[in-house]
């Protein structure tokens, strides 16, 4: 696997189940009603990406981990395997710290953000603002919502997919026809997060670099 989950893992990543009324309602039903019920959330994801090389397509190594969030501005992504990585933001800065390298990369969490993938899960509720939403049908069982950003950026578009109210995968689809599918489950929906919880301890000794 490439060793660069920290840029495509910004999309990351992050819903629960809703209602039961919502079991036969639309992707778009689902979605926005799930943003609008949903502070903050936690679970488990796997990630890989589809790499088209020429005529060849490749599957990267896949990588897997946990999410905690709290809308807006707030979470933490972690890749434990194949390599111990985080994703964290505290709502001002966003902090991108790799382990094996005991290197940490701050940035402006608003400048991060923006029409990203990750202001979809963790932003905050006016997504309409930095994207177009519209159905995109039903494939393997699940109801497919497409996201488009629009403004520029390195993703051309942004699937979603639920199942019964829930969360179920997302597809990035990048400028470079390369395509990072994430997969989510055990998602708890408002959980209690402690005061605190999303402050980054920089790790003794590590690198630190701002953009």
């Amino acid at each position: 696997m490439s060793r660069s989950p920290l840029k495509h893992g910004m999309a990351l990543l992050l819903f629960f189940s809703l209602v039961p009324a919502l079991a036969c309602a639309s992707a778009l039903a689902q979605f926005k009603a799930f943003v609008a019920s949903t502070q903050s959330a936690k679970g488990e994801f796997t990630q890989h990406r589809v790499i088209k090389v020429e005529e060849e397509t490749r599957t990267a190594r896949p990588s897997s981990g946990t999410f905690v969030f709290s809308r807006p501005g707030k979470f933490v992504w972690t890749y434990q395997k194949p390599y111990y990585q985080i994703i964290q933001a505290d709502g001002v800065k966003l902090y991108l710290y790799d382990k094996d390298l005991n290197q940490v990369t701050i940035k402006k969490l608003g400048t991060a953000l923006g029409s990203n993938p990750a202001a979809i899960l963790f932003g905050s509720a006016d997504i309409d603002k930095h994207f177009t939403l519209k159905e995109a049908g039903t494939k393997d069982g699940l109801e497919w919502l497409e996201v488009i950003p629009k403004s520029d950026t390195s993703f051309e578009k942004i699937k979603i997919g639920l199942q019964q109210g829930m969360l179920a995968s997302m597809e990035l689809h990048d400028s470079f026809g390369q395509v990072s599918i994430l997969s989510f489950k055990r998602i708890e929906k408002n959980p209690a997060i402690k005061p605190g919880f999303f402050k980054f301890v920089i790790p003794k000794g590590a690198d630190v670099m701002s953009r």
